[in-house]
């Protein structure tokens, strides 16, 4: 089967084409700086294949969900799926030969990058049955293959390289065409990038990144200026799937769009210096004055079940025997009371904290997904409280009462409340400092000044040194 698709013109007005059938064979390779035109191609190279062959994009900033509106393309929005069910979504995606966008944007970049890992992982593994033709777009692959370590943890490190390497070295085989698109060549790991056959190279100006292009390319040093000086959506083409030798390929029109800001300029605002300063200034300090404790955020939207997007994918492919995996669930509450009667838990970063209690739900059935960080952070406050032991009538009481509280003092507070509700009097610093992971006794009563200051205790202390802590409304909750 032959099925060549046009990308753009090369310097004469020629049609440059693109052999889809050797671009699944030989890979390809995206490079050009933030501005040169990286998107644009890919969106174009995807609107072109889209009748011809299965399409999966890693979208780290929502660029290609528009693919949606005009092609059958499902959008996964990664931050709504546990671990797992981004795996069973994987092996439905193979199966169903779905064109799907992960769309990643709503994580933060660790986790996009544990998301991408896992999500690739499993379309590797998919069973053999499965291996149908797809093209597989990593845009910004050099937050997903960096050539160092950086700042991200050492075990998503490798967790994210094994999974890029298999897709651009292994991934042939069971039908897996890596495309890869990176603003600069030197943080892309070299075995990932040595795997493709064809490159598209766009405006890039550091020497470094120049030559590596240049070298890709088969141009010699004085050849490689031309990178320099390439014009926004003008990239430079070799390999067997576009051509046996470099040509200038100019993309051409999309129909669909990103979500980026327009680079070109607005008019400014037609206003005086005065009418300015005062637009600035009005209400300045009403909203500076905001009350310390908001209440919390509604709850984030349920995501879509896994379930409903497995039909959507199964009603665009061919009839097949649907797969069905169970997605576990469990108590929720048991995995965080856990978490907080260990040592030391209340001291280690939150971050840290989300990581193993998304870890924790995974190894027990326990669905998570629902659960974001901000929800998270004042669940483990009330679990560390203790807020648990209390009876049914008392529990619901002090839940009402921690509504408008911040969640950086909610532990402490909760800790108060429970003490009080409980019978056992005022807490003492050593509790207040294991619930709110401090070791400084003045943390502990700057803590308590605070909590006065804005009305959520009372505190006494007479002259022999003992405080006692009056918490307001803890009468409906003894009642």
């Amino acid at each position: 089967m032959k099925a060549d698709i046009e990308i753009g013109t090369d310097a004469h007005g020629t049609p440059v084409l693109v052999d889809v059938e050797e671009l699944l064979a030989t890979r390809l390779l995206v490079q050009g700086n933030s501005g040169s035109g990286k998107s644009h191609l890919l969106r174009r190279l995807l609107e072109q294949s889209a009748g011809l062959v299965q399409q999966v994009i890693i979208d780290p900033e929502g660029d290609f969900v528009s693919l949606a509106d005009h092609f059958d393309h499902v959008v996964v929005e990664g931050a709504s799926y546990s671990p797992r069910e981004i795996e069973a979504l994987a092996g439905r995606i193979r199966q169903h030969r779905a064109s799907v966008v992960l769309a990643l944007e709503d994580l933060e970049v660790e986790q996009q990058i544990r998301c991408a890992a896992q999500f690739l992982t499993a379309l590797f593994d998919a069973p053999r049955e499965h291996w149908y033709p797809a093209l597989v777009v990593v845009d910004e692959a050099q937050m997903f293959a960096p050539s160092a370590a950086g700042e991200m943890a050492e075990d998503t490190r490798r967790m994210t390289l094994s999974a890029m390497t298999n897709l651009m070295c292994r991934g042939r085989k069971r039908g897996l065409a890596g495309i890869v698109a990176t603003q600069r060549l030197a943080k892309l790991a070299k075995n990932v990038a040595a795997e493709a056959s064809n490159f598209l190279m766009g405006r890039t100006f550091l020497d470094i990144d120049m030559q590596r292009a240049a070298d890709l390319l088969g141009m010699d040093r004085k050849q490689a200026e031309r990178i320099r000086d390439l014009q926004r959506g003008h990239f430079l083409g070799l390999g067997p799937a576009v051509s046996r030798r470099p040509v200038a390929v100019h993309i051409g029109e999309v129909k669909t769009g990103g979500k980026n800001a327009a680079a070109a300029l607005t008019p400014l605002p037609q206003a005086d210096a005065a009418a300015m300063g005062e637009l600035l200034h009005a209400d300045l300090a009403e909203e500076a004055a905001e009350k310390v404790h908001q209440p919390p955020p509604p709850p984030p939207p349920a995501p879509p079940p896994v379930e409903a997007l497995a039909e959507s994918m199964a009603a665009r492919a061919e009839p097949q025997e649907s797969l069905s995996r169970e997605v576990a669930t469990g108590d929720v509450d048991s995995v965080l009371a856990e978490m907080a009667a260990e040592d030391g838990s209340t001291f280690r970063p939150a971050s840290t904290l989300f990581r193993d209690f998304a870890t924790r739900c995974r190894q027990q059935g326990v669905a998570s997904a629902h659960i974001d960080m901000p929800t998270f952070r004042r669940l483990f406050a009330f679990a560390s409280a203790g807020v648990g032991l209390l009876e049914g009538s008392q529990r619901e009481r002090v839940e009402e009462m921690a509504q408008g509280v911040a969640d950086d003092v909610l532990a402490p507070y909760l800790a108060i409340v429970v003490s009080a509700a409980r019978g056992s009097g005022t807490p003492d610093e050593d509790h207040l400092a294991r619930v709110y992971g401090t070791a400084s006794p003045g943390r502990i009563r700057r803590l308590l000044e605070h909590l006065e200051k804005t009305g959520l205790i009372s505190v006494h202390e007479d002259f022999g040194g003992d405080r006692t802590i009056t918490v307001p409304g803890i009468e409906d909750v003894l009642a």
